[in-house]
C-alpha cells in the first residue's frame, strides 16, 4: 500500500532529480525502522527510481534542553536503527554533533546526489523552522511525510478548542484512515537496490561524537534515567509487556500514583522509537477488534466507539484522542507555546488576577530543586528530575500549583515549560504544551466559584489530591523525608 497523499507535503518547488545517485531520507522524529511513512515513502521512491536508499538520522549538540538524558535516549535508538539497517543492506549515517553547528552542509552534501529528500514532518519544537530552512536550501525536492498519529494533520482545518470536539471530528473522519496504516516492515519491499553506495570521505568530513556524551557541550548535570533505555527494541518490548499483561487493568489503576499503571510508551512516542500505528494494531490483535467493529454512533462520547473493552478504549482516548488533539493544536497554531494562544475567557481571568496575593511565592531554582513547603508537590518534581516524567494525576497537581506559587501567569508559564522540557523524556513535544496550556485553562472550561489567583480556571489542592488517591507509597519514594507524620501534615491548598 503506497503512502497516502494526505501524509505528504512538498517543502520546496525543487524537482526530484532521476539521475541521482540514491534517495534520501533524513529521520529526524520518526526514529525508527517500522510502522514508519516516511520510511516507507523513501522505499517506495526507492523503488519507483531503481535506486539505493540512504539514511541520515543526526542529533545536534546546540539546541535548547540538550542534555545526556535526552542524548543518551536519541543515541540507543541510533544502535537499534545501526544493527536495523545494516542488516537490510542500507547506508546509514548516524550523525551526533561533537559541537553547535558542526554538522552544517553534512545535509546539503548528502542531498546534492540525491534524487529526492525524504524527512519526517513534526509539528514542534524547532524541527518546524530546521526542515522550512533546509527547504530552502535544497536543489532538489524535498518532502515531509505524516507518520505522528492516526488522524493525518492535515485532515483537521481547525485548532479543536476541546478534546469533545475534536473526540466527534475523530469519529466523524478516522474509519477512512484505519485501513491505511504504513507497513510493518518496510525495509523487506521487494526491489529495494541494496548495498553501499556513500562516498566514504563523507564520514571523514563529518565525523560523529558517537556515543561520548561527557565531550559534549549539553547538560550534564540532568542524567540518563536508570533502567530505561531508549531505541526501537526497547519500545517494543514495553508495547509488550503493556498489552499482553496491563491493559487489563489500565481503567482502574491509570490514575493512581501509587499502581503506576501507565503504560510508560510516552518517551517512545514522543522520540519516535515506535509508532502509534504499531501500538493501536498490537491492541487490536489483543482485543480480537477490525476497523468494523467502530460505532455508527459520532457524538463524542468517551465509551463505546471504538468498540473494543473499557480498559482499551480508555487507554486509546488517553493515546489517540488527548495526544492527537496536541498534534492538531501545534500543527494549527504557530503561538501554540505563547500566553497569548489561550482561549480569550482563560486570558482575561488570569490577568484579572495576576496582582493577587500569593500565601507562597517560589523562584524557578526552588521548583527546580522541589524546594517548596508542599510535600506531595516536591514527590513530583522529583520524580521529573530522576525518572523524567510525573504520574498522570500529579503533573495537573504539579502545574496548578506552579501557577498558585509563581509572580504572576506568565511566569507561570515559563517555569512550567522551562521544567517540563529541561527533565520531562517525552519534553518538546505537542502533549507537554497540551498538558502545560490545560493547567490555565486550554480545552477546559471556566469552573466557579471564583478564586484568588486562579479566577475561574479549574482549581486543585494537594490535600485533596491526597484524599482521593492513595499517595503514601509515591511520598515515600519520591519526597525527601516522607513519611507517614509528614504524609499526616499535607499542607491545605
Amino acid at each position: 500500500m503506497s503512502v497516502p497523499a494526505i501524509r505528504v507535503r512538498a517543502c520546496n518547488d525543487a524537482p526530484v532529480h532521476p539521475g541521482g545517485r540514491y534517495v534520501l531520507y533524513w529521520m529526524i522524529a520518526a526514529r525508527r525502522t517500522r510502522w514508519s511513512f516516511g520510511l516507507q515513502r523513501a522505499i517506495e521512491a526507492a523503488v519507483e527510481l531503481r535506486r539505493p536508499l540512504v539514511v541520515l538520522e543526526a542529533l545536534r549538540s546546540g539546541h535548547r534542553w540538550a542534555s545526556d538524558r535526552t542524548h543518551r535516549f536519541v543515541i540507543d535508538g541510533m544502535t537499534d536503527n545501526a544493527d536495523r539497517f545494516a542488516g537490510a543492506g542500507v547506508d546509514y549515517v548516524s550523525y551526533v554533533e561533537p559541537a553547535p553547528g558542526s554538522g552544517r552542509g553534512l545535509l546539503e552534501a548528502l542531498a546534492k546526489e540525491s534524487c529526492l529528500v525524504v524527512t519526517d514532518e513534526f509539528p514542534c519544537f524547532f524541527l518546524p523552522s530546521m526542515v522550512a530552512a533546509a527547504a530552502r536550501r535544497l536543489s532538489v525536492r524535498l518532502e515531509a511525510v505524516d507518520s505522528n498519529g492516526l488522524l493525518p494533520i492535515r485532515d483537521a482545518a481547525i485548532a479543536y478548542p476541546s478534546a469533545y470536539a475534536f473526540r466527534r471530528h475523530l469519529q466523524k473522519t478516522l474509519p477512512r484512515h484505519l485501513a491505511a496504516f504504513p507497513e510493518p516492515d518496510p525495509l523487506a519491499a521487494d526491489g529495494l537496490v541494496r548495498g553501499p553506495v556513500l562516498d566514504p570521505q563523507i564520514r571523514s568530513l563529518w565525523p560523529s561524537a558517537g556515543s561520548r556524551l561527557a565531550s559534549l557541550p549539553i547538560d550534564h548535570g540532568v542524567l540518563p534515567v536508570d533502567g530505561f533505555p531508549g531505541g526501537e527494541r526497547a519500545a517494543r518490548k514495553r508495547l509488550e509487556t503493556f498489552v499482553s499483561s496491563r491493559v487489563s487493568s489500565y481503567l482502574d489503576v491509570r490514575s493512581e500514583p501509587d499502581d503506576d499503571g501507565t503504560s510508560g510508551l510516552s518517551p517512545y512516542l514522543h522520540f519516535g522509537h515506535v509508532s502509534i500505528h504499531e501500538t493501536v494494531a498490537a491492541l487490536a490483535a489483543r482485543e480480537g477488534w477490525t476497523p468494523g467493529d467502530v460505532s455508527p454512533d459520532v457524538s463524542g462520547k468517551r465509551e463505546g466507539w471504538w468498540g473494543m473493552s473499557p480498559a482499551a478504549e480508555a487507554f486509546l482516548d488517553q493515546s489517540v484522542t488527548w495526544r492527537e488533539l496536541g498534534y492538531n493544536f501545534t500543527a494549527r497554531r504557530e503561538d501554540y507555546a505563547e500566553f497569548e494562544s489561550l482561549p480569550d475567557w482563560a486570558r482575561r481571568t488570569l490577568v484579572v488576577h495576576a496582582a493577587d496575593p500569593r500565601a507562597h511565592v517560589y523562584e524557578l531554582e526552588a521548583f527546580e530543586q522541589a524546594r517548596t513547603h508542599d510535600p506531595l508537590w516536591n514527590a513530583a518534581q522529583n520524580q521529573l528530575r530522576r525518572e523524567g516524567r510525573i504520574h498522570n494525576t500529579l503533573r495537573m497537581l504539579w502545574g496548578k500549583k506552579i501557577l498558585e506559587w509563581s509572580k504572576g501567569p506568565e511566569e507561570a508559564l515559563d517555569v512550567m515549560i522551562e521544567l517540563n522540557n529541561k527533565f520531562g523524556l517525552d519534553g518538546r513535544n505537542p502533549n507537554s504544551y497540551s498538558g502545560i496550556f490545560w493547567v490555565l485553562g486550554r480545552y477546559d472550561r471556566p469552573w466557579g466559584p471564583e478564586r484568588p489567583v486562579y479566577g475561574v480556571i479549574r482549581y486543585m489542592t494537594s490535600e485533596n489530591t491526597a484524599r482521593k488517591h492513595d499517595v503514601k507509597g509515591y511520598l515515600r519514594r519520591y519526597a525527601p523525608r516522607a513519611d507517614g507524620a509528614l504524609f499526616g501534615a499535607m499542607p491545605p491548598g
